[in-house]
């Protein structure tokens, strides 16, 4: 997992105490997760009593930041050493997927004095 002070990201439209240097375009990382059948089952008995369903929660971390580290990579790849714009979009795929994808503008950037 890359570390945000080694390749700095931004949901802003700029990076504080960073001038950008060059734009090289829009960057995506995207992954699917299925839940398993002992996740669901913990869940569906958590959702009759109520509250906050951990395994679930720690699919959703875990997806989240699969995704933005392959966003990172695509980043590298066409040679920025930032990223600027950065969002995140899930949506459920079937009764037990979900996909979560992070994008936003790959950017060379230089830190300021």
């Amino acid at each position: 997992m890359v570390k945000v002070e080694e390749f700095p990201l931004s949901s802003a439209n700029f990076l504080p105490g960073y001038e950008i240097l060059e734009t090289k375009g829009f960057v995506y990382g995207l992954t699917v997760r299925a839940r398993g059948l002992g996740g669901d089952i913990g869940a569906g008995l958590k959702g009759l009593i109520g509250g906050e369903i951990k395994q679930y929660v720690k699919m959703m971390e875990e997806s989240r930041d699969e995704s933005i580290n392959r966003c990172i990579g695509h980043a590298k790849d066409i040679g920025a050493n930032a990223i600027i714009s950065l969002r995140l979009d899930s949506d459920s795929i079937s009764a037990n997927m979900q996909e979560v994808l992070a994008y936003g503008t790959a950017v060379v950037v230089k830190k300021l004095d």
